[in-house]
Parts: structure tokens; sequence; C-alpha cells
């Protein structure tokens, strides 16, 4: 080894030792007779002293290092006189007597510091330097944390890792697949698994009933900032289990996670259904650090006049406590917020709780202080607090609400990072409509078994079938998500007839797996969790590229690399696909 210790273990307990240190320099800075250099390694920083009365041609040779050069050191530790317990390793220093420059450095594009000058497409051209930084790096000591504490958990459980293959078939369903063509087989293509889910099914019908992969997916979507094209899940299944079981698993996987990283103790996850989700709180991932419940109002709004509440097919309410000061202009802002067009609505009333019990609201044309009273009998709402309503189909005056709802609360300070509220949302439908193609969708995916009580629904009302399937969900971002599996081939076959299969379609997309069932399927069940979206949730930021080491941008780009890239003709040709001269 070049050094005999790393520059963030060294304390007061070393002085007097002999020891060789090997990193970056941080920055330096020259005092006339001393020159101080910060040395930088994953492990932290150590400060290097150079005394020109002691040794002056080593501190002239120090004084020509720059930002970044990677040296070794041999010196002394000795207590430092003016201490920095800001540092892991700020009571002591090296004195030098050794110096040795491993590899000069250029001026980096930008500093190589928390509070960096760099903005986000300079740092991901450059992300190995910004790798370097002390917070960039410390997301990927969590993201290890998790992985390391997931196997674990995992493992006492008696769960096999086991790997799955990365080229695949492609099928329609989903979001889009990435392909990639066969030398060997021209004309024909593989997918990047959006997941392994048929290969876990057919672990299950091999008899290993209880797997687990922290593996690699792909799906060509649109980017945002939970959302990349490659991605990581902790993918698991079970067999001979049932909801419940899967339900008590992992949440204690989660449980587990957030006592051994984070050092906090999480209750019992509470269960809400899909419908009670979009009742209350007019989204299936729903927020539950604070209340704000959505509260209908259609018996005590409408045939009172005000067209607006008279035509509306739902007439909802939130009650933001405290907020009865609120100014026009504030009120503006939150009409504005609502009319964008991705959220859609067409304006917001309001009605304020005075301190005097006395209720105003932005339509006191239309009714009087009985009625505006029962609105806020409605909605309990106390002196001091603001009543906001939106109005117009179910749908999307929910999914309108919704955002308004999120929005107060990170305007009321109600979203703290640092809070987190975990729960089970279960009993979604499971299949969705489409008006466009005249047909149905799997909700969650085609081998999601239903609900065993609805099974009767399934020729008669298709619509009506609830889904044996689960999310959760933890501060209004769905982390992990799964469903009890169809393991009987009749039933498998009526799922892929009403998704719109034909016969031969279901047999050549999914053949292997209808004809694995006839061979002896156990129950089965199982979860994935995505793994980025857990990270930077426990490390407290909205974005997942913060926590993958070598992330895409927006436009699914790799800037450091410059990926992707044009193919030479030749290396087309190869793959029998059609040059264009």
């Amino acid at each position: 080894m070049l050094r005999s210790h790393t520059c963030g273990e060294l304390t007061i307990a070393n002085i007097g030792e002999k020891v060789t240190l090997c990193g970056w320099v941080q920055k330096s800075r020259d005092l006339g007779g001393l020159t101080f250099i910060d040395l930088r390694d994953r492990y932290g920083i150590t400060q290097l002293a150079f005394n020109m009365d002691v040794h002056s041609t080593l501190c002239l040779e120090a004084r020509k290092i720059g930002r970044e050069f990677v040296i070794k050191a041999i010196g002394s530790v000795k207590e430092r006189e003016s201490k920095n317990l800001k540092m892991a390793t700020g009571e002591i220093e090296i004195v030098v007597d050794h110096l040795e420059v491993l590899n000069a450095a250029i001026t980096p594009p930008f500093t190589i510091e928390e509070q960096t000058d760099g903005g986000d497409d300079l740092r991901m051209k450059y992300r190995y330097l910004d790798l370097r930084r002390a917070n960039v790096r410390a997301n990927l000591e969590l993201r290890h944390r998790i992985a390391i504490e997931s196997r674990n958990y995992l493992d006492k459980l008696k769960f096999l890792e086991v790997e799955t293959p990365v080229l695949i078939k492609s099928t329609p369903e989903g979001a889009r697949d990435f392909v990639v063509p066969s030398r060997m087989n021209q004309g024909q293509f593989y997918a990047l698994p959006q997941s392994p889910q048929t290969f876990k099914q057919l672990l299950m019908v091999a008899g290993f009933d209880r797997y687990y992969q922290i593996v690699k997916c792909f799906r060509d979507e649109d980017l945002r900032a939970d959302r990349q094209p490659e991605f990581t899940q902790i993918d698991c299944e079970m067999s001979f289990i049932e909801r419940e079981d899967i339900l008590n698993t992992f949440e204690g996987l989660v449980r587990h996670l957030f006592e051994s990283v984070k050092g906090i103790k999480i209750d019992s996850l509470p269960r809400m259904s899909y419908a009670d989700a979009m009742k209350y709180y007019g989204c299936d991932k729903p927020d539950t650090r604070f209340d704000m419940q959505f509260v209908e109002l259609n018996e005590r709004v409408k045939n009172k006049g005000f067209k607006v509440f008279d035509d509306a097919e739902l007439v909802i309410g939130i009650n933001a406590k405290g907020c009865s000061e609120y100014t026009r202009k504030q009120l503006d802002e939150l009409t504005n917020f609502v009319k964008r067009p991705q959220i859609g609505a067409t304006g917001l009333v309001y009605a304020r709780v005075n301190s005097d019990g006395t209720v105003k609201s932005s339509v006191d044309k239309f009714y009087d202080a009985e009625q505006l009273n029962a609105w806020a009998e409605k909605m309990n709402a106390q002196p001091g607090d603001l009543i906001l309503i939106l109005a117009g189909g179910i749908n999307k005056t929910r999914k309108a609400m919704s955002e308004l709802r999120l929005e107060m609360g990170t305007r009321l300070g109600l979203r703290d990072k640092n809070t987190f509220s975990c729960l089970w949302v279960i009993d979604f439908p499971l299949l969705e409509y489409s008006e466009e193609v005249n047909r149905y969708f799997a909700m969650h995916h085609p081998f999601t078994s239903p609900l065993p009580e609805d099974l009767t629904l399934i020729k008669e009302n298709p619509g009506a079938v609830r889904a044996n399937a689960y999310d959760m969900v933890i501060n209004g971002v769905e982390v992990g998500g799964g469903s009890i599996r169809i393991h009987d081939r009749n039933l498998q076959s009526q799922m892929f007839s009403l998704l719109g299969f034909t016969t031969e379609e279901a047999q050549d997309q999914f053949g292997f797996l209808m004809n694995a069932f006839e061979f002896g399927a156990p129950p089965h069940g199982g979860i994935a969790f995505g793994f980025d979206r857990l990270c930077s949730l426990f490390g407290g930021s909205e974005s997942i590229r913060d926590f993958i080491a070598f992330p895409k941008n927006n436009s699914g780009r790799d800037v450091m690399i410059d990926a992707p890239s044009v193919i030479h003709n030749d290396q087309l040709k190869e793959l029998g696909i059609d040059v264009k001269e």
C-alpha cells in the first residue's frame, strides 16, 4: 500500500506516529513561514504542514502544488495549535518531511466543494470530478448502505439472489423497450428488461420459493427528476403465500432499513384502499405527512344558483388551517397555480372563517350566512381557517385538488423531508379502459391476479374487478409495488383475452410462461422497490440522479461519454441494418 492511513482516520491518539497519506489537494494556504495543504481522499481531509524554517526546500516545493494534484506525503502526526473541531481530523496535522507528486492536475472546471460553482450540465460532463465532492460521495455511500442492509434482511429470511437475463424478448405491453439488434439472427432483436417479471415467476415454478435481485431495468420513457432510462430495483418474489404475507415481509424490510440506516423506528404501516386514496387525496400515492383531506360538498353547495357548482360533477374542498389572513395577492397566486395547463382547473373558490366565527366567501352573493356556516361545519373549519374549493368533472377535479393540497402543504411547511409517513395502498382496479383503442389495459401488468372475491365479475363486469395488488407509498412517493400473480393457465389466458390478445398473440408473446404453468406453478406473488427512489427519499432529495454514479440528463444523454452516439456503417452492415450511403 502506498499509504499507511486514510485522510479521515487520524486523531489526537496518533500523535507522534510516522504516517504516509495519499490523496488530492483540496486547497493550500501560504502564510509566509508556513504552508498548509488540505489533503482529501474518500474518507476525509487531513491538514499537512510545511515549515520554511525547518525545511525550506520542501516548503517551496509544496507552494508549487495546485488544486487536485495527487500527492503522497510522509510525516509525523502533531497536535494542531489552531484546532478545527468541525473536522474529524481537526485536532491534528501532519508535519511533512517527504513529499511526492503522484500526478499533476489542470485547474478543474468547477470547485470541488459542497457548495460548488458548477451548474448541473457542467458537473455531469465532468461527473468523475463531481463525485469527489463529499456530499455527492455521501449519497453513494448511503446507496451502498441501503443495498447491504437490504441483502442482510432478505438473506436472513432465506431469500436467494438469482441473476436473470439482460437480453430478453420484446413485449408490447407497458413502456417502450430498448431494443438490441442480433448479429447472429439478423432482422431480429433482443429487448433490455423493463423488469425481471416473467423470469422471477419462472423461478417460482422452478421451486426457488424466495427470490430477490438488486437489478438494472430499462425503459425508453420521457425523463424527469425521479426517472432515468436505466434504473435499479430491489426485485422480490415468494411462493406459497397470500397478500398479507407479502405486506408483512416487505413492511419489515422497510422498517429494518429505516432503523439500520437512518436510526428511525417506523410504526406498522396503515393500509388504504385505492378508492379512499382517490376520494380523500386525489391520487394513488398520497402524502400523509399532513392531513388536509378532501371533503365533498355537493349536497351543501348545489342548486343555489351558482352555475359553476350547479353544473359540476364534483365539488370538493380542503381546509388550510390558520390561513384565513391570506392576502388577495396570495389567493390570486393559488388561483393562477390551479389554472396552469398541467393542472387544468378553471378557477378557485375560497371562504375565510374569521376570528369572530363569521364566514366570508368569494361567492357571497349566491350563499347566505347560514349556508356558508354549513360549509364551515362540513369542512370542520374553525376561526382562522381558509377553505379552498374546486369544482368540475370527478377525475379532473380530484387531480387538480391533489396538486393544490401538495402546494399548500409545501407553503405551510408540512412536508418536512426528515419526517416519514409510510402506508400501503391496496385494492387497485385490475383494468383500465381506453376509449381511444376500445379495449382494456392492465393497471399494473397482465400477470396480476384479481382479488378472489371479484373473480366472478371478470366476465360480466371486468371494469369493476379489483387487483390483488399493493403499492408502498412514503411521503407521497411510490417506492414499491407488486401483486399476487396469476398461477393458473386458464385464468392467465382469460386475462390476455380481456387485454385484446388473440390466442396466437398470447402464445407467441407469453407461451413459455403459460406452458410452464402446466407443470405445476405454486401460488406466488412479489414486489419491486424502486431502489434509486428509496435512496433519494432516505437522502432527502427529490432527484434520483444525485444517487446514481453516472446518470443521464433530461434528454437521456450521458454528456460525459457522449452517448448515445452514431454507430459506424461497418457495424450496422454486420448487424444486417440497411445503411444509407
